[in-house]
């Protein structure tokens, strides 16, 4: 475990990123990412890393690929090759590091990760965190559409709750999460902002985020607090959509493999019969923000149930009120 922790611990703390956007996945990231990368001395890398838990099959399965012919996998693993892995992840701040006085990341998969939390605390630098929390049942369904117009669920919403509950629940679970948090860093390098308080008053959320960074608030271009990154588009036809991602199911093997420091050696690109379908499909049935998803009101409350326990005491944890923000009592 010393041997990975070390090899875990950059050499060049000097340049690492001062603050982390991380997660919670379909909680406003990306624009929280787009207002501060607007700012003067802010620069934030332009991709989603997921460095910190990248050898993780939990968090990124579609991280790792599969020779059927030689029967190997190829995966991003730190024991291996901790020099790949490290210059790929320095090279993404290399273009934007004299852009700025600070510098970050977002990746939506650390919140949920508390093999992240550890590394991140192994750093010599003091790295701060800021977690966007929506309402989990809102934050669930919205990873169900996220996972369904990006072909990774092949069941409606109801049977993935039924079969697959944890690819689309885990990610909401927010108390555990932050409890793993608080065990490795300090509660003031760690700042939590609701996501619903970012859509109401959004200039004094990126206030507080400002003074959190230590950066001064009024060099925002006000413009910028129009922004929103991410307007969801979605497929008229969800089963249509559905049949598209049974089909497509090995889709994912090309979706990083071009992406990585660890890259696959066999073929990178979709093949031609998997875009034939793929853009058939697209003529079809495209994604557009005009259409809309309504969950019914049983399986809203059937989540709404659940999450109400997962958090219990969940105000006294954060040290601020959420709780009676989510839920009737």
């Amino acid at each position: 475990m010393e041997v990975l922790n070390n090899l875990w611990t950059s050499k060049q703390p000097e340049a690492l990123p001062d603050f982390i956007i991380g997660g919670a996945m379909k909680s406003g990231t990306t624009s929280l990412h787009a207002i501060l990368h607007a700012h003067p001395d802010i620069a934030i890398a332009h991709d989603e890393l997921g460095f910190f838990d990248i050898d993780s099959i939990l968090q990124h399965g579609d991280f790792n690929f599969y020779d059927d012919k030689k029967q190997i996998w190829t995966s991003q693993s730190m024991f291996k090759q901790p020099e790949v892995l490290w210059n790929w992840y320095l090279s993404q701040f290399k273009n934007i590091e004299k852009k700025a006085r600070i510098i970050g990341e977002d990746s939506t998969s650390y919140l949920s990760s508390e093999a992240a939390a550890k590394r991140i605390a192994l750093q010599e630098k003091p790295i701060k965190l800021i977690f966007i929390l929506r309402h989990p049942t809102q934050r669930c369904i919205s990873n169900y559409l996220h996972y369904l117009k990006s072909g990774r669920t092949i069941y409606s919403l109801e049977d993935t709750l039924r079969y697959n509950p944890n690819s689309i629940i885990r990610r909401s679970l927010y108390k555990e999460q932050l409890e793993a948090y608080y065990k490795y860093i300090p509660f003031h390098r760690i700042k939590v902002v609701l996501f619903e308080d970012l859509l109401q008053n959004k200039e004094e959320c990126i206030k507080e985020i400002c003074d959190f960074l230590e950066v001064d608030f009024s060099k925002f271009d006000k413009s910028v607090f129009n922004t929103h990154s991410n307007k969801t588009k979605l497929p008229k036809y969800v089963n249509l959509q559905l049949f598209r991602n049974r089909l497509l199911r090995k889709e994912s093997d090309y979706k990083y493999s071009n992406f990585l420091p660890v890259q696959p050696a066999f073929q990178k690109q979709m093949p031609l019969r998997f875009r034939l379908i793929n853009t058939l499909h697209k003529k079809i049935n495209p994604l557009k923000s005009s259409n809309t998803f309504t969950p019914s009101k049983g399986t809203v409350k059937f989540l709404d149930d659940f999450f109400k326990m997962e958090f219990q005491g969940f105000d006294s944890l954060v040290k601020k009120e959420v709780y009676s923000k989510w839920f009737d009592n």
